[in-house]
């Protein structure tokens, strides 16, 4: 697979905290990358390298093949869709309108929508189910709704690389499922796709490959089955799991069962 971003030996901090320590991991090309750990392990952290919002303490980034530094602002904004962790919006704003703000990348400041924009933004509206809620407003909406409609605004940047940190919190286990759908599909249009997750079911279920962070190092990646070993979900996680076997003959999902 082609990598669309790599990381080679980064490290990062906050102060002298050091959150990233000699990551050396991609995100590649048609595939959907799950970046797990427990909390604090430096998941988004992760995400705010590639996106240039944190300076490189060491290593660096590549973004298709070109060094990170090397992309401008909005030549980056174009390239990477971006679903932040904890994003919300209880502004009085239509949920149509918020979504057209991922067309921005793709305009002169000031500009009307284009017709392509539109084409856009109805897409990622119909493929996050929100379609129906388009001309309600966002502060009326329910979190999941609010999240859904979010979800849509990254898918309507049309962007070669979606990075999304989090994105099944607020949703109910239909809409979890069809969010990982979504991911697939995206990455079956050839998207690089990574996103950050605690569901682990999730993660060894819909994921390609998985990166297993802790303590800001990687302890683990690879295809979830092997990434997700028993060893290392005591190690990293202090867990025990099930492994259920899928009757259609894809993958095992990963359920926790027990804490060490």
């Amino acid at each position: 697979m082609t990598v669309a971003v790599g990381f080679a030996n980064v490290s990062a901090s906050y102060g002298a905290r050091e959150v990233l320590s000699n990551v050396t991991t991609a995100f590649a090309a048609g595939a959907v990358t799950g970046i797990v750990g427990p909390n604090g392990a430096g998941k988004t952290t992760l995400f705010r390298t590639a996106l240039s919002l944190m300076r490189l303490a060491g290593g660096s980034i590549h973004v298709l093949d070109k060094p990170l530094a090397q992309w401008s602002r909005e030549g980056l904004a174009r390239t990477i869709a971006y679903l932040p962790q904890g994003s919300d919006a209880h502004w009085p704003v239509k949920a149509r309108q918020l979504v057209s703000l991922g067309r921005l990348p793709h305009r002169a400041a000031f500009a009307a929508l284009a017709p392509v924009d539109a084409i856009a933004i109805d897409e990622a509206l119909s493929r996050c189910d929100a379609q129906q809620f388009a001309e309600r407003r966002m502060d009326e909406l329910s979190a999941g709704e609010r999240a859904r409609v979010l979800f849509a605004r990254a898918l309507a940047t049309s962007a070669p690389v979606l990075l999304a940190d989090e994105p099944a919190a607020y949703l109910d286990p239909s809409h979890q499922l069809r969010l990982m759908e979504l991911l697939r599909e995206e990455a079956a249009r050839g998207t690089a796709v990574a996103v950050t997750l605690h569901d682990l079911a999730l993660a060894s279920r819909h994921c390609d490959e998985l990166v297993v962070l802790h303590e800001g190092r990687v302890a683990g990646q690879g295809a979830p089955a092997g990434a997700l070993s028993d060893a290392l979900l005591a190690r990293v996680f202090g867990i025990a799991a099930l492994h259920v076997p899928d009757p259609s003959g894809g993958p095992a999902t990963l359920t926790p069962w027990r804490r060490l």
